[in-house]
């Protein structure tokens, strides 16, 4: 579905069903030079399941108008005019990588509009090495190739995962290329990768989380190169109550380990306040 924003439309994947007053909301926020599509098992899953779906593409991104959002704070900022858009008084915030700070600074700044809160795949500080910033810059092609490098511990997917034949990589590698040219007045990707490594609000926000009695679940790679598990020392430290699940992928763990990835989501939804 679309929703307007200030004059532009911007776009949610909705699971394939129609909107049902009343269902309990959850608002999936993809990762740098991403779009919606990272998350179309869980969405689709949770949206046949009880659950209004809205699985955005960011401003700028792919089917969504507007400038892409030059920091963390104005991202969280567009996710909460999205909801009000939509008429959602509060939702499970999900997101994954760049998305997963998005959805931590959205829940810290209106903790009443967030419900539950899943940082999937992410690390704080989100610090991108200099060499990655420039590359994704000048050569964002070559960037390309480098993060779907670092992404993926394995080329094929398991079962249950986008079907025989797929190849992660490829997959990983064409979706980016799509992104970066659907906005070709704006490099999403260094504009991205920017906003990540110059968020510093992590701590703040995660201690105005767990003061609002927020659940809170980390989802994290045992392989991944590019959030490892212990990036992530900093924020699960001040979060106690938090729960973290581990699973046996890369940084791409909604196809890599997408059965694990939806149950702990799942189970995080079940979770009252």
């Amino acid at each position: 579905m679309y929703i307007t924003v200030k004059d532009e439309r911007h776009y949610a994947y909705t699971g394939g069903k129609d909107w049902v007053d009343g269902q309990p909301t959850v608002v999936m926020i993809h990762g740098v030079l991403n779009d919606h599509s990272v998350w179309i098992l869980q969405s689709r899953y949770l949206a046949h399941h009880g659950h209004n779906v809205m699985a955005i593409d960011l401003p700028g991104h792919c089917k969504s108008q507007g400038t892409p959002p030059a920091s963390v704070e104005d991202a969280a900022a567009h996710v909460l005019a999205l909801l009000d858009a939509a008429g959602v008084d509060a939702a499970a915030l999900v997101g994954h990588s760049f998305g997963a700070l998005i959805a931590l600074q959205a829940a810290a700044t209106a903790p009443l509009r967030c419900t539950h809160l899943a940082m999937v795949g992410t690390a704080y500080p989100m610090a991108v090495s200099p060499v990655l910033l420039d590359t994704s810059l000048h050569a964002p092609h070559k960037a390309i190739e480098m993060v779907n490098n670092f992404s993926h511990s394995t080329l094929a997917p398991p079962p249950s995962s986008l079907g025989p034949g797929t190849w992660l990589y490829g997959v990983g590698r064409a979706l980016m290329r799509r992104v970066l040219a659907s906005n070709p007045t704006h490099n999403v990707f260094n504009i991205g990768f920017h906003a990540c490594n110059n968020y510093a609000s992590g701590e703040a926000a995660m201690d105005a989380v767990q003061a609002a009695h927020i659940p809170t679940l980390f989802v994290l790679g045992t392989r991944d190169q590019m959030t490892p598990p212990k990036a992530m020392a900093t924020l699960s430290s001040r979060a106690p109550h938090a729960r973290t699940v581990l699973v046996a992928s890369g940084h791409a763990m909604m196809s890599e380990a997408p059965e694990d990835t939806l149950q702990a989501l799942h189970a995080l939804l079940q979770t009252k306040q």
